[in-house]
């Protein structure tokens, strides 16, 4: 642990004259000591009056580094034992033109190993956007298949997925475990490469959730509505997911 190998030779001198406020200074030095593997995934930091006296600088300035850091998902706090480096986020790149990018290669552009584990299977009657999206009746048959997804074993989305029973009916099949979704899709000739239409919205995990995505009740979660369609716009299939806050990211660049 980071408290018995504490290396002095890795602090950085903080400079009050700078423009950039000390806590700023203090937070790169943290973040490029995590990066460059002085601290490592889990590894517990100094504490308060230890980064205190090591940077000079003032215990509240030490608090608001830490707690930003926190917030930016570098750190997390766990009562009663202090503070802790978090694993790396998934970085997922939000594709201008709408095509999709699949969860399994995200997590390979990321240096990660995908995973996936099956949670449940059930046939209802299609509901009323479904209808809309998929272009069916209230008659027709919908096959939900729901799965958590893993990055480097760590729970990070429950996909919840809508196909049309009859056509997608090989899907009771095959194998979902550990399986990229999209490649089991385009082995059947089937194509979604676009996102028609989504929505993205912050919300708290119930119990089920959080029993599925480890986490506690309550903590913040990307919920994200996908109409998911081939290259023509035609529509496939419906995903609502849920993504861990803390664990993920987005960006366009």
């Amino acid at each position: 642990m980071i408290e018995s190998t504490r290396d002095m030779r890795w602090i950085m001198k903080l400079n009050e004259t700078s423009l950039t406020p000390l806590y700023q200074q203090l937070m790169e030095d943290i973040k490029y000591s995590i990066e460059n593997g002085k601290y490592n995934y889990d590894d517990k930091i100094p504490t308060e009056p230890e980064l205190s006296a090591d940077y000079g600088v003032s215990r509240i300035t030490v608090r608001r580094a830490v707690d930003e850091l926190c917030n930016e998902g570098y750190l997390i706090k766990k009562q009663g034992k202090g503070t802790f480096v978090c694993k790396p986020k998934l970085l997922r790149k939000i594709e201008r033109s709408n095509e999709v990018l699949s969860f399994s290669k995200a997590c390979r552009q990321n240096g990660m190993k995908p995973g996936a584990r099956v949670l449940d299977y059930q046939i209802s009657f299609a509901r009323l956007d479904e209808q809309s999206f998929l272009h069916v009746d209230e008659k027709t048959k919908i096959l939900y298949i729901k799965r958590v997804l893993t990055a480097d074993d760590t729970p990070i989305m429950l996909e919840n997925n809508f196909y049309v029973l009859e056509k997608f009916k090989f899907l009771q099949d095959e194998t979902l475990e550990n399986t990229s979704l999209f490649e089991v899709l385009e082995k059947h000739g089937l194509h979604a490469c676009k996102s028609v239409k989504s929505t993205l919205e912050i919300v708290k995990a119930e119990s089920h959730h959080a029993r599925d995505l480890d986490v506690v009740i309550g903590e913040p979660l990307f919920y994200m509505n996908v109409y998911f369609g081939d290259e023509a716009d035609n529509p496939v299939f419906i995903g609502r997911q849920y993504m861990v806050g803390s664990r993920y990211k987005f960006n366009n660049i």
